[in-house]
């Protein structure tokens, strides 16, 4: 089963629910702006994808800087306090599998996960080419 924390505004998730579907997954899609997120949860993916909420935090296009959490004094409890409040500051997409957890920034990243890939080629919203007509991950 995958499991993907999907944010249907941000391209990079886009494109990482993509390649799941196109690979022939049907992953259960949480769209965590709607359902928000809980402590236990959090906790859990973090310990999983071994980040911390500072090294998980989205500092652009989020309130990260207007709600002071880019100080260097500022907590991973501050800021996993801030996370429950205001989920966009996670970073996104957090895809769980088999093969791990793990947070798909770039979103080619998610290949990491899946034991089965799209057709190549195979590339994003972009253009930009991830999986060539050999099947072989480009970059």
């Amino acid at each position: 089963m995958i499991v993907i924390h999907h944010n249907p505004d941000c391209g990079t998730s886009r494109n990482v629910l993509n390649v799941i579907q196109q690979a022939g997954y049907d992953p259960v899609i949480i769209d965590y702006q709607q359902q928000g997120w809980t402590k236990p949860q959090l906790l859990g993916l973090f310990a999983a994808a071994e980040l911390t909420p500072k090294t998980a935090l989205r500092v652009t296009k989020s309130p990260a800087k207007e709600l002071g959490l880019l100080e260097d004094n500022v907590s991973d409890e501050q800021i996993l306090a801030a996370m429950l409040q205001y989920p966009i500051l996670v970073n996104r997409p957090i895809v769980c599998s088999p093969k791990g957890v793990k947070l798909c920034r770039p979103s080619e990243s998610v290949l990491d996960l899946l034991d089965q890939w799209p057709a190549g080629p195979f590339s994003k919203e972009d253009g930009e080419l991830i999986i060539d007509s050999h099947n072989q991950r480009v970059g």
